[in-house]
């Protein structure tokens, strides 16, 4: 089946311009100014509508097996796909752990059984996440791994870490890292500081974070490992990793939506939807974060998405899961706070959620529209003035303190190799 998308903007080659695209089966066959769709299912586009490779997301949580009462994967992808995205990566805190081959070829079957955009799996770095115990590294690769992280624990022992590198660049896969120092948590639940103080909550000092990262740099020099730093939300933390890539190492960082529109400041009473790890720092962190991705030192967005049932974030934060939700959220908040007030570029902001999480792990069949690809892409209103609701998300969990924000831009509709995963209902 052939379907042209006519009339719309285009992102091609890190620009945006008046194109049509022709679409043949799962991949697109042409993109030109115009095209002769006589043969084809004609999809008439507006001008404010900007058609845009399918965002990749390389942090996501989808809880199954395990936790299916938070999410299962494919809610959680149909939120992707609700989301603009097309492509996102499974992190290996579920249950069971998959730390063998076995189980890991398991997960990565469930994944193709139930989702509904690209799934890639991680392995988890360590036996059961969270000891000491390596797994087998080339065992995972061989499995379908598409990387490594114990994300939601830091790895506490530099020697283990040292050899899981050591590992993990012998066979030529990322380790990403959750960044956490435990001993130096002291049971926070949010940013140790005045605000912290004030609300007479545990703090959770920021040195947990760059501690451990400033350790991670020095052993990815000595390994050669690509180290891709998970959710980075200190200004320290981003100077650290500016530094190391002056010194040409092979290292890749995120951050999150949240950590880029949220500060300490704006938890004005105990509020367990504000409750994420790390937490929200300072506003001269976030100033700090948001100049690191403007000037190239943080490569990409990736959202953390955290699905939590309604008990899970009930009561104090003392009590409450860390994590919110962000597939959803993620663009229409960040073209609002973002572009919308000329802050960067609605192009700088694709190749933020696309073009550069491809390019940083090698998704030669991702993060760009052309010719021969995949047809994985995702259409975007940049002039749909809407609130952020609950009832129209997709994912199980709702626990996001966006909701009820006002936005300017939302998701059209998204389409993996040539099928409509999501189209937005029309008033």
């Amino acid at each position: 089946m052939k379907i042209c998308l006519k009339g719309g903007q285009v992102f091609v080659n890190n620009h945006i311009s008046r194109q049509d695209i022709l679409i043949d089966n799962d991949r697109i066959s042409q993109i030109a100014p115009q095209i002769n769709c006589s043969e084809a299912q004609i999809v008439s586009l507006n001008p404010q509508q900007v058609i845009a490779p399918g965002f990749i997301d390389v942090h996501v949580h989808l809880r199954e097996p395990g936790f299916t009462q938070k999410e299962t994967i494919k809610t959680g992808t149909l939120a992707a796909a609700h989301g603009g995205y097309t492509t996102v990566a499974a992190m290996p805190n579920v249950k069971p752990v998959p730390d063998t081959p076995q189980k890991l070829q398991a997960m990565v079957q469930l994944n193709q059984r139930e989702a509904q955009v690209h799934v890639l799996q991680y392995a988890s770095i360590t036996k059961e996440r969270t000891s000491e115990q390596l797994v087998d590294f080339a065992g995972m690769k061989a499995a379908g791994a598409f990387g490594f992280s114990n994300d939601g624990s830091g790895v506490q022992s530099a020697n283990t870490m040292y050899q899981a590198m050591q590992a993990a660049h012998q066979v030529n896969l990322p380790l990403m890292a959750h960044i956490e120092d435990e001993s130096l948590m002291n049971q926070g639940v949010m940013n140790a500081g005045a605000t912290a103080q004030r609300l007479c909550l545990p703090g959770i000092l920021p040195v947990a974070e760059t501690a451990q990262l400033a350790r991670d740099l020095e052993l990815a020099a000595a390994t050669g490992v690509h180290y891709h730093a998970c959710h980075v939300s200190t200004a320290n933390s981003v100077a650290l990793i500016r530094f190391a890539k002056q010194r040409h190492l092979n290292v890749s960082a995120e951050v999150a939506p949240h950590h880029l529109l949220l500060d300490e400041s704006m938890i004005t009473k105990d509020n367990p939807q504000l409750k994420m790890n790390p937490p929200l720092r300072t506003l001269s962190d976030r100033q700090a974060l948001l100049a690191g991705l403007l000037d190239g030192t943080i490569d990409m967005i990736a959202t953390d998405h955290a699905p939590h049932t309604v008990a899970d974030k009930a009561g104090s934060m003392k009590t409450a899961a860390f994590g919110i939700t962000s597939l959803e959220t993620s663009f229409p908040l960040l073209y609002t706070h973002l572009v919308q007030p000329g802050i960067c570029s609605l192009a700088q902001l694709i190749q933020w959620l696309s073009v550069k999480p491809a390019q940083v792990f090698n998704l030669t069949q991702a993060g760009q529209l052309a010719s021969g690809l995949p047809a994985d892409l995702t259409i975007l209103n940049v002039q749909d003035e809407t609130t952020i609701k609950a009832q129209h998300m997709y994912s199980q969990g709702l626990n996001s303190p966006f909701i009820g924000a006002p936005v300017t831009a939302t998701i059209q509709a998204t389409m993996v190799g040539g099928q409509w995963v999501y189209r937005k209902e029309q008033a």
